[in-house]
């Protein structure tokens, strides 16, 4: 009998641990087999819950810390912090967005260890003049960045738009590799008993970047045909006072359900006939990632409408598995709105489809397998030789670097 390989472990880190919007994150985390994970960040946030013996927090309240959360962004991890870290062994720190993979590197550099950063969206299309007149974290990615790039060891864009972003950056074309999440197939599985209804559904945060506006807009043209389909919105943000003014102005029938747990976000797509977040470029130059959102829809059952804009096309395949209109042309939105609502065999193709593609393309048992391979030649390359060395990091990851696109 083979024997059993011992977990390795290894930091996820996250400056917040760990908002209900990142369930992503945890759930890559979560099917780990060679590996297992400590969570580790500034602060706790109200969110997504984490076992209490696998969290390393900086901040743990009061005056004391907000002081060692600052010492440490501006300073890196202390002595006892990286006494504790040590006693743990990571083999590695896997940051999540660009500006933790600057707050990380100091802890990479101090315990010696690879440094693996994704990439999500936000991090990697923000206009540099924005970033600037952000928060602290986001200006000290900009002025940290180019340090990044050298000492960082692995950087994963999670769509080949983000990957082409990296590299006009900046970015070394042989640390920068595309790498689909994933989502879990088993728990995002449609129930046929449920009888769909005339819903369009939206589900995100209620900011610019996610273009509710120009739905709520295509859905007063669609309400016109068809006085029974209705507009429902699960999310919470900034926007949301306008929205709802916006809504009540224009639409028969809407509800705004503010955040809800990712079980009531289920049965919503269980019993939608549309899936639409049809994200825009914001002002600041943020655009879509990909959207795994657009992922767990699309393994429901639900085709989408949305913009075919940032790394959407990625996640949803024009006349397919759904309909990408032009960016902002909320007409064609409600056109493709429509099709889908009163079109029974387009809809049934599209369904079936993006079921199909999802489940061979993004299922997330497959991509984190595919993922501790690269922790593991990471790990190999540190071992092997100097990790300041592009030769080393060439022989292990040129493989895979060079499967992907320019």
């Amino acid at each position: 009998m083979k024997p059993i390989q011992p977990e390795l472990p290894i930091l996820i880190y996250r400056d917040q641990i760990l908002p209900p919007s990142e369930t992503f994150i945890k759930s890559q985390a979560e099917h780990f087999e060679s590996f297992h994970s400590y969570f580790m960040g500034s602060r706790l946030v109200p969110g997504l819950q984490i076992e209490a013996d696998k969290q390393i927090i900086i901040n743990t309240g009061g005056v004391s810390g907000r002081k060692k959360e600052l010492e440490f962004k501006l300073r890196g991890p202390g002595r006892r912090l990286t006494r504790k870290l040590q006693d743990i062994k990571p083999r590695l720190i896997h940051a999540h967005f660009g500006p933790e993979g600057c707050l990380a590197l100091p802890i990479a550099e101090k315990l010696n260890i690879p440094l693996v950063v994704t990439f999500h969206g936000y991090d990697a299309t923000t206009k540099d003049e924005y970033a600037r007149k952000s928060y602290y974290t986001h200006r000290n990615y900009l002025k940290k960045r180019a340090k990044l790039q050298k000492k960082g060891d692995l950087f994963i864009a999670v769509s080949d738009f983000i990957r082409s972003k990296l590299l006009s950056q900046g970015y070394p074309p042989e640390k920068v590799i595309r790498h689909y999440i994933g989502i879990n197939i088993e728990d995002f599985a449609p129930s046929p008993k449920v009888i769909r209804q005339q819903t369009v559904l939206f589900v995100g945060r209620l900011v610019e970047v996610k273009g509710c506006a120009y739905l709520i807009e295509a859905m007063s043209k669609v309400q016109q045909k068809n006085p029974h389909a209705e507009l429902v919105i699960i999310g919470d943000g900034p926007l949301r006072g306008e929205l709802e003014q916006m809504a009540a102005q224009k639409l028969k029938k809407f509800r705004f359900l503010g955040t809800q747990p990712p079980h009531v976000v289920k049965e919503w797509m269980n019993q939608a006939k549309v899936f639409s977040v049809p994200s825009i470029r914001a002002e600041n130059g943020a655009e879509e990632g990909l959207g795994m959102v657009f992922l767990e829809a699309a393994a429901m059952g639900l085709p989408v409408v949305s913009f075919a804009t940032g790394g959407i096309p990625e996640a949803v395949e024009h006349g397919k598995s759904g309909y990408l209109a032009p960016e902002r042309d909320h007409a064609k939105l409600s056109f493709y709105i429509d099709e889908l609502l009163n079109k029974k065999q387009v809809w049934k193709s599209f369904s079936d489809y993006g079921q199909d593609r999802v489940r061979s393309q993004f299922d997330l048992y497959e991509q984190t397998r595919k993922i501790e391979e690269l922790y593991k030649m990471v790990i190999a390359k540190q071992w092997n030789g100097d990790p300041s060395t592009s030769d080393s990091q060439d022989s292990i990851l040129a493989p895979i670097i060079e499967a992907q696109p320019i």
